[in-house]
Parts: structure tokens; C-alpha cells; sequence
């Protein structure tokens, strides 16, 4: 059995909840080396950055490899409001479940949050209340410097892209082989035969998907033009930045399997196409060399903890939308070795199943080689009421009347969202264990309804679930002995002591990876057309059949001819409904998909149609995030954040 070691803190519980800050200021975290003893990686296999961050080296798989590996498990959620419905919570508590209480191994690995959101409307992404990754401040800030290791990436694969551009229009061929390919000491030119196409790539500016990017929400930037200083003699052409996670270089480094993968993919890496229609690579542009040197240190995972002390993997933060909203294949494959048979990995995938766990399924795990044994769906009543018919949910103004009073018929009728979810889900072969993330203002009876519902769809188990209140807590000893002690959450407020009502995720998960009764399996092949694939994503939504807009045509027939249709498919679509309709609530069908546009990340190895309009560059809410963030000068620490 893969059981946990004694780094373990018990928290203080306080109610009502203080704020997440407050929390995650209240504890002293453990230094990195024993988060890190407690896995048993040697010191060699990790760099300090601090006393409470770590990157883990890839040699550590060396070391590991033959070994068993432990359990895999993804946390997807039901059909978001714009508040979110508590997914990253719901993972660390879990986890804090399982290594505090049920004395297992496990690791949490999530995404890297990007700045833009934290300064922005949605505020950090650490989890909440006493289910934290600490500490949250650098978590959600710097890190150890990966988001700002891929923005100088992408933005150096920027400016070379422009300054080739530039060159060629201002030498002859005879001047650009001579500065491009300088003979060597036998006074031979390097790159033998291929030194003509290398010297002129003849990129067509038009055909320039590649953007430069930054880590902060400008919404001023999404539409610039370049080029317009006088020594740049009117090479003017309009772009525009994204934000940092946007980049293709992000979903890079959390799909690569390895340094030399990364290198390998990071040169695959299309920016447009010559006058000829031919694709033009970083390779191409001789720059993927020094991109790799750019990355090396960003491909090792970040070490950190949580508010009860277990680990956590921090790596990668690609978009869940245009890109595939999953944290790394190195940290998970690194995590699954060192936690063992009869350990857990919990995993978050962004946004609603539909897209973060679809693509964790046929994106990521096609590239891992890893097959996961379970998926938590977090639903909570506020969210399966607005599916349900209720009122608009808006970020930032109070919630109606109807989310804050029992309405039993209204939640029964929004399970429909949640049953297509868990349905999907179950399609892949892994059993599907509903979290019900609780509320105050959710009634016994709603929650109840919630539960027969997954149950009904065919859920595993369905457990109601306080994290943000309680952490991992666990049952009293009247119950339970210390070796199988349970996580035990009340359906109602942290007072009631009805021993009948307690439910535990921590077992149900357990229980689900020890009783997988299927073959994992992909929604698709990958020796189908694009047009094939899609259709059996759009199937899953609920549409009826698909059309193609005349630019998706020609993309899609452009890409097939140049060899890219074996790619899987990572479908750009709003999170706020299955369809491309975010009004569309509930479980739609009968719909017709559009296809608007079809683009692709060969590096990162994906295309990805547009359903509707995608914004890669958030902007600035009328107030901020930033207007409630400071710092105490006296003290030094940050106040404000959440």
C-alpha cells in the first residue's frame, strides 16, 4: 500500500470562513526539502527556488523508470456559471483528503495561473478557503519564472520572424547567403545544399499566424501594427498580442514528453506560410535552438504544497479554449512514478468536461501514453439551477433570489446538463465520481436531488462536498481507526452531527480506480479527416450536424494538404454552454455547429477550430482585482489577493 508520511499539519478551521489570503497567510508552510523527503526524491532530482519551491529535474525519471505507477484521476466540472464552481478547490481538497486522512500518497498537479486573470476578474486560481496551494501569493505571481520563460520564447520568435522578413526585402541573395551561412574554416558554406532555401524563406506576410504575447489583460493590444518607425523603411503590418498563456509555446511545454521532445516540437512550431503556400517553421527561421535554451529550465515541474501539506506539481498553463487547459505530461508522468501502486495523481482540466476533459482524454493522454482510472465531475446546485431555466448569472452583481432559496423542481430540471456530462464522460471507460460542491444557501432536499440525478446518469458515486470549509477533514475516531480514518462532509452547515449524512470523496474515489470495469478508449482515431473528427466532438454537444464557413474550408483543405489531418482536434468554444450558443443552457440539441475558422499548433500537435469568435487578449473590468491589492510595507506581506 502507498501510504503518505508525516508532513502532514492539521488547520485550524474557522467559520465563517476568513478570506483566502487570510488563510493562507495564517500558516507556516513546511520547507520545500521536506514536501520533497515525503516523496522521496533525493536531493539531486530538485533545484530550491526559496525555502518553499522546488523544480523537479526530468532525471528523476531515469531513476524511476520500471517502477509501478499509482492511480490517475482528472477533475472536469458541469457547464460553468462565470463564477466557477469551485474545480480547483475541489482537487486540493481532495487530495488533502486523501494524504491527510487516508494516509495515501498522492500528488496534485494543476496549471500555472496566468497574472492577467489574477490582476483582472477572476482573481487567482489556488483553490479557496482551507482547500489552498501555498504559498498562494507566489503561486499566483511569478513562480519560478516559467509564464515569463515562455513570453521572451515567443516574443524572440516574433521579432525573428519580422526582422527575416525585413532583410530579405532589403539584400541581395549573394548578401543574405553571406551573412546567413559565413563559410566555415575551409572556407565552405555550412549548410551545403540547403543554403539557397534556408537564406530566402520568402514568408507571405498575410499568412503570419504568430503573435506576440505578454502577461497581463491589454485589451488595447489585440489589434496593433508593426514596422512603423523610419529605419524600418514601411514594412508596416498589423498584428496584435495575446496573452502569455496563449502561446503556442505554452501547450508545448505541457504536451512534451522530454528535453528532446520539446526541442523537436518547439522547431514543428508553424508561423505562417511562404508565397508559395508552403508552411514555415521556427526550424526554418534557425531559431528553435535558441528557443529550447530559453525553455530548459521552464520544463521542470514546480514543487510546492498545500495548506495540510501535501505536494503539489505547479506546470504549464496552456488556455483551455484555443489550447488544451490541462497542466503538464512531465509533472503527471513524474507524480504517477513517485506516488506508486496504490497512490493517486489528481489532475484539473479546465472549463466544463465538454472541453477540458475531452481534451485530456484525446489530447493529452494520446500523447502521455497514460490512461486515467477516474473522473470527478464538480457540479454545484447554483450552477444545475441556471441550467435548469433560472436567472442569469453575472460575475460582479448579486445573485437572484432563485440561487438563494430552495427550489427543488428547478435543480432537477438543470441535471440534464450534468447526466450528458457524466455520460460523455463514462464513454472513455473510467468511472465518474460527481462532487457536489456545497453552498450555504443549498438545501438538503436540492442536494439530494443532485445526488439521485448523477446516480441515475450513471455515476460511480455522488458526494457532497464543503472543502472550502473544511479542507480535508476527516471523521472523529468514534468511527473510524487512524489507518482507514474517512473524509467526512456534512450536507449541512458545519454544526450538524447527523453521522448519517456524512459522505466521503476520498473513498469514493478510491473505490472507483480499484473498480475500473472497462478499456480505456479515445472518442476517436486519429486516420479520420478533420471534418470526421470534429463531427464526432460535435455529436458529443449535442448538435445535429456541423457547417463550415468558406474560411474553414480552406483551411481545412490547406492543412490536409500539407500533412497535418492525422493531428487530434481541440475545439475553440465557449465554456458557458455545449453548443457555440452560450445562452443555449441545459443539454441542447438538434443544433448546428459552426465552424468560423480552422487553425492549428503543429508544434504543439493540434488544430483547432474556431466555434464563434475566441478573444486570446482579455481586457480590464471597470474595477479590477488590482484595486483591492497591496502590500503591507511594515509586515511585507500582500494583502488583497484572491
Amino acid at each position: 500500500m502507498s501510504t503518505s508520511s508525516k508532513t502532514h499539519r492539521k488547520l485550524n478551521v474557522q467559520s465563517p470562513v476568513p478570506a483566502d489570503i487570510d488563510i493562507a497567510n495564517s500558516v507556516d508552510p513546511l520547507h520545500i526539502s521536506e514536501i520533497a523527503q515525503d516523496l522521496n526524491l533525493d536531493p539531486k532530482h530538485y533545484d530550491l527556488y526559496g525555502k518553499y519551491k522546488a523544480k523537479v529535474l526530468l532525471s528523476v525519471l531515469d531513476d524511476l523508470q520500471g517502477s509501478e505507477d499509482g492511480y490517475y484521476v482528472v477533475v472536469g466540472g458541469i457547464t460553468p456559471t462565470p463564477l466557477g464552481e469551485g474545480k480547483s478547490t475541489t482537487t486540493v481538497g481532495l487530495c488533502q483528503a486523501l494524504g491527510y486522512f487516508l494516509d495515501k500518497k498522492v500528488v496534485t498537479c494543476v496549471r500555472q495561473p496566468s497574472q492577467g486573470p489574477t490582476f483582472g476578474i477572476k482573481g487567482g486560481a489556488a483553490g479557496g478557503g482551507y482547500s489552498q496551494v501555498i504559498p498562494m501569493e507566489e503561486f499566483n505571481l511569478h513562480l519560478t519564472g516559467d509564464i515569463h520563460a515562455v513570453t521572451a520564447a515567443n516574443n524572440l520568435l516574433a521579432a525573428a520572424i519580422d526582422t527575416r522578413i525585413f532583410h530579405e526585402a532589403s539584400q541581395s541573395d549573394k548578401a543574405l547567403l553571406n551573412r546567413l551561412c559565413p563559410p566555415n574554416k575551409e572556407g565552405k558554406p555550412r549548410l551545403g545544399e540547403k543554403i539557397k532555401k534556408f537564406s530566402r524563406l520568402d514568408i507571405d506576410p498575410d499568412s503570419i499566424t504568430w503573435r506576440r504575447v505578454m502577461d497581463v489583460n491589454d485589451r488595447f493590444l489585440r489589434k496593433i501594427t508593426v514596422g512603423q518607425g523610419p529605419e524600418e523603411k514601411g514594412m508596416v503590418r498589423e498584428t496584435g498580442f495575446d496573452i502569455a498563456v496563449a502561446s503556442e509555446i505554452m501547450a508545448v511545454l505541457a504536451l512534451t514528453t522530454s528535453l528532446s521532445d520539446m526541442r523537436e516540437r518547439l522547431g514543428n512550431m508553424v508561423i505562417g506560410n511562404n508565397k508559395a503556400g508552403e508552411p514555415i517553421t521556427a526550424e526554418d527561421l534557425g531559431v528553435a535552438g535558441a528557443l529550447t535554451v530559453l525553455m530548459k529550465d521552464a520544463i521542470n515541474p514546480t514543487l510546492m504544497q498545500t495548506l495540510e501539506g501535501t505536494p503539489v506539481f505547479v506546470h504549464a498553463g496552456p488556455f483551455a479554449n484555443i489550447a488544451h487547459g490541462n497542466s503538464s505530461i512531465v509533472a503527471d508522468k513524474i507524480a504517477l512514478k513517485l506516488v506508486g501502486p496504490g497512490g493517486f495523481v489528481v489532475t484539473e482540466a479546465g472549463f466544463g468536461a465538454d472541453i477540458g476533459v475531452e481534451k485530456f482524454m484525446n489530447i493529452k493522454c494520446r500523447y502521455s501514453g497514460l490512461k486515467p482510472q477516474c473522473a470527478v465531475i464538480v457540479a454545484t446546485v447554483r450552477a444545475l439551477k441556471m441550467h435548469g431555466g433560472g436567472p442569469q448569472v453575472v460575475a460582479g452583481k448579486p445573485l437572484d433570489r432563485a440561487y438563494l432559496t430552495e427550489n427543488v423542481a428547478l435543480v432537477e430540471a438543470g441535471c440534464v446538463n450534468l447526466a450528458r456530462h457524466i455520460s460523455n464522460t463514462r464513454a472513455y471507460g473510467v468511472n465518474v465520481v460527481v462532487a457536489v460542491n456545497m453552498f450555504s444557501a443549498d438545501t438538503e432536499a436540492e442536494l439530494n436531488a443532485v445526488k439521485s440525478a448523477a446516480l441515475s446518469a450513471g455515476a460511480y458515486d455522488a458526494i457532497v462536498c464543503t472543502h472550502h470549509a473544511h479542507g480535508g477533514r476527516g471523521a472523529d475516531g468514534n468511527h473510524a481507526s487512524i489507518a482507514v480514518v474517512k473524509l467526512r462532509i456534512s450536507f449541512l452547515a458545519p454544526a450538524c452531527s447527523n453521522e448519517d449524512e456524512m459522505v466521503d470523496l476520498g473513498i469514493a474515489v478510491q473505490r472507483a480506480c480499484e473498480n475500473v470495469s472497462q478499456p480505456f478508449k479515445f472518442l476517436y482515431p486519429l486516420d479520420i479527416s478533420i471534418k470526421e473528427k470534429i463531427r464526432a466532438i460535435a455529436k458529443t454537444y449535442g448538435a445535429s450536424g456541423v457547417e463550415y464557413s468558406e474560411q474553414a474550408e480552406k483551411q481545412i483543405e490547406m492543412y490536409t494538404g500539407q500533412g497535418f489531418s492525422n493531428l487530434p482536434i481541440c475545439m475553440a468554444k465557449t465554456q458557458y454552454s455545449f453548443s457555440h450558443d452560450a445562452s443555449l443552457k441545459g443539454a441542447p440539441t438538434g443544433f448546428v455547429l459552426p465552424i468560423r475558422d480552422v487553425r492549428a499548433s503543429i508544434g504543439a500537435g493540434f488544430i483547432y477550430p474556431l466555434v464563434g469568435t475566441m478573444s486570446t487578449m482579455p481586457g480590464l473590468p471597470t474595477r479590477p482585482c488590482f484595486f483591492d491589492i497591496d502590500l503591507d510595507t511594515t509586515t511585507g506581506k500582500i494583502i488583497g489577493l484572491s
